[in-house]
């Protein structure tokens, strides 16, 4: 009988040899193509099983999650849902996850094998682990500041910290609110409609997702071009600048907004604090194609590697022109398209004497039990241009707000710097212009700047001549520093 035993064990000992390597096999190795199976129920109900990690703005968490006893249990809220939109995006049973929802949805959802102490166990077991939260660089004050400083009006503002990076202010109007879309039922389906058919399309995120013409904020990156160039190297000295300028190799001419602003031959700094098209479009055919590219990219621009961590649109200034698309491209038409965020990096890049931090939205991940799992750190994006150039930016910038088209920034007893734009576009530039002003902020002359702010105004409904960037978005830009100046 002995050798049967013998065999029957070795036979029980396959078969069990088997059955964990299959087991093996279907939970660790099989487990993403089942997990991704849209007929396999397990996954969303494991999904919405427990409560979604949160996201936090300043200590306080702007989301949340509520139990409906269904069989896809637990749905997302949101706390300020239209205000904090842009930073948060929506977490849908129905339309999945968007912006930092969906960026960080590992940690929220619980997950991101980073949660767990013991990885591989947990791959194997598949138990559910806590979720984790994220907190965001989010100033509160500086956010409802820009979003009750837009008011009613469609636009977008993008705020941030100079020397660090952190974004500080994300705001996009109009807004929707991600608690209506977080369920599945007809509720959820209806409001989704609305949405995405809603004529001001307000799930955009203005502030990272759409490019906008800069219109003249762009003579920052062209007057930082002819200053890091050397086509000029004082500011205070006569440009060969005719008004009007007739562009490169056509008939066409280039004019300015005022026939009395004296732009010709304006030195650079005149130019820049009175907005001289004429003066800039010349200078950026001087500077020639290949400077003017390689300065607009050092700022972020054709940059698609950018994330925040969502990635926003890439902001675009054409690589291939001849000079008078050139020549229009410096002043911020023809093709080139900058989102606000990208805007609000080229004025942080001036205020931090010339370093651009690299952007970012979260300050730190943790574990469910608050434990931190990544803090991100400051890193710098690039050298932009040298302490030198952005020091007489600065000063061009400060002009602009104290004696030029950006006074409505002005802050009593704080320094700040501007540059208005109003940007044309349509078909024959006969769409009503986008008012545009980036500018930054800081305590006293000497001290570091503490906000840099892009704001773009869409209103549709203003009468054409009424638009401008110092009467639109100044304002807005204001508010914002206001808050984060703490004045």
């Amino acid at each position: 009988m002995t050798p049967y035993a013998r065999r029957a064990a070795a036979l029980c000992l396959l078969l069990l040899v088997a059955l964990l390597v299959n087991a093996i096999r279907v939970q660790v190795v099989r487990a993403p193509a089942y997990d991704a199976n849209p007929a396999n129920r397990r996954v969303p109900i494991d999904r919405y099983a427990q409560p979604r990690g949160d996201i936090l703005v300043g200590s306080r968490p702007v989301t949340g999650s509520r139990s409906t006893g269904a069989q896809l249990d637990w749905v997302r809220t949101y706390a300020d849902g239209p205000l904090y939109a842009p930073v948060t995006g929506f977490s849908s049973q129905t339309y999945g996850t968007a912006l930092l929802e969906a960026a960080a949805d590992d940690i929220l959802s619980g997950s991101s094998p980073g949660l767990s102490v013991l990885p591989l166990w947990n791959a194997i077991s598949r138990a559910p682990q806590r979720p984790g939260d994220v907190r965001t660089t989010i100033d509160p004050a500086a956010q409802q500041a820009a979003y009750k400083a837009l008011g009613g009006k469609k636009g977008a503002v993008a705020a941030l910290d100079p020397a660090t990076g952190r974004i500080l202010a994300l705001v996009s109007t109009p807004s929707y609110d991600p608690a209506t879309i977080a369920g599945t039922g007809p509720e959820a389906l209806g409001a989704w409609h609305r949405l995405v058919t809603a004529e001001d399309q307000p799930m955009l995120n203005r502030a990272l997702r759409q490019t906008y013409p800069p219109g003249s904020t762009f003579k920052t990156v062209t007057a930082v071009a002819a200053l890091a160039s050397g086509v000029v190297t004082d500011v205070g000295k006569p440009t060969d600048s005719p008004d009007p300028y007739r562009l490169p190799g056509t008939t066409t001419t280039l004019g300015n907004e005022s026939a009395s602003a004296g732009c010709e031959d304006a030195p650079l700094f005149y130019a820049y604090v009175v907005s001289c098209n004429t003066v800039f479009g010349k200078l950026g055919d001087d500077v020639g194609l290949r400077a003017m590219r390689e300065t607009a990219e050092a700022f972020g621009f054709n940059d698609p590697s950018i994330g925040v961590p969502s990635h926003p649109a890439v902001s675009v200034f054409d690589r291939r022109m001849d000079r008078a698309q050139l020549a229009l491209s410096s002043i911020g038409q023809y093709d080139t398209r900058a989102t606000p965020l990208q805007m609000a990096m080229v004025a942080a890049a001036v205020a931090n004497d010339g370093t651009l931090m690299y952007p970012h939205l979260v300050d730190r991940i943790t574990d469910g039990a608050g434990l931190p799992l990544e803090i991100t750190g400051e890193r710098a994006y690039r050298q932009v241009m040298d302490a030198t150039v952005a020091f007489a930016m600065q000063d061009m910038m400060v002009a602009v707000v104290r004696h030029g088209t950006g006074r409505n920034a002005a802050l009593p007893g704080a320094v700040v710097g501007g540059k208005t734009g109003t940007a044309q576009h349509g078909e024959d530039n006969r769409g009503n212009p986008f008012a545009w002003f980036i500018s930054w902020a800081k305590q006293s002359r000497g001290a570091p700047a503490k906000v840099a702010v892009a704001v773009v105004v869409e209103d549709a409904a203003a009468d054409r001549a009424d638009i401008s960037g110092g009467g639109k978005a100044a304002p807005v830009a204001r508010a914002v520093m206001r808050a984060v100046l703490g004045r």
